[in-house]
């Protein structure tokens, strides 16, 4: 792949939370096999974290084609040996790319990461998560959600509650989740809810373990 030198994607979320979110991933993820991510967006975390989960191997993947040259920049400019290329995925597809490309062995997959995409997508986003997340994880493996959550139906902080507003003043599938819903939807994918982690500017790591 050619990759322009101004192809990498910046969000400033990502320099806050990363060393947060790395400090919970160190330490519930299962010590080796492959992460994959859904919805890597610039590909700033999967640069960051792959490095530094090893000898875990990162997967990063995304549906749209510029976020994948984006990931695909970062990925060249950091070198992680232990950092694939980005695969094209969609996290609302009933079967999964990965799942049918005879040159990925997927089943050594041990764990899946999910940063802010529940909130910035359609529901259906959620619903299929979940339903991949029951389908490829193996038994005991982990997924990781990170992002800001309603909880009992109420927000947890007034800025949430804004940006709740905001989301779906852009678009009326987007929102805040209840966790309650999301955790329901795990369940139903036999992927029980294992931990919550209150995070930085009012948002959650949400650690599920499929059964």
């Amino acid at each position: 792949m050619n990759i322009p030198n101004d192809a990498k994607q910046h969000a400033p979320a990502t320099q806050r939370n990363r060393e947060p979110i790395l400090e919970v991933l160190q330490r519930v993820l299962p010590p080796s096999g492959t992460v994959l991510e859904i919805a890597s967006g610039t590909g700033e975390h999967a640069a960051f974290f792959a490095p530094r989960l090893k000898p875990r191997q990162w997967l990063p993947s995304d549906p749209n084609p510029e976020r994948r040259v984006s990931i695909a920049a970062w990925q060249s400019e950091g070198k992680a040996d232990n950092l694939y290329p980005p695969i094209n995925l969609d996290a609302r597809d009933r079967v999964w790319s990965i799942e049918t490309d005879p040159n990925f062995q997927y089943a050594n997959i041990r764990a899946i990461v999910n940063i802010n995409m529940i909130h910035i997508s359609p529901w259906s986003a959620c619903l299929g998560l979940m339903a991949g997340a029951g389908r490829i994880l193996q038994p005991d493996g982990i997924l990781y959600l990170y992002g800001p959550y309603k909880r009992g139906g109420e927000h947890t902080a007034p800025s949430n509650e804004a940006f709740d507003a905001s989301l779906r003043s852009q678009n009326p599938e987007w929102g805040v989740r209840d966790l309650d819903d999301v955790a329901a939807v795990a369940k139903e994918q036999k992927l029980s809810l294992l931990e919550i982690v209150q995070m930085p500017a009012n948002n959650l790591s949400v650690i599920f373990q499929k059964g």
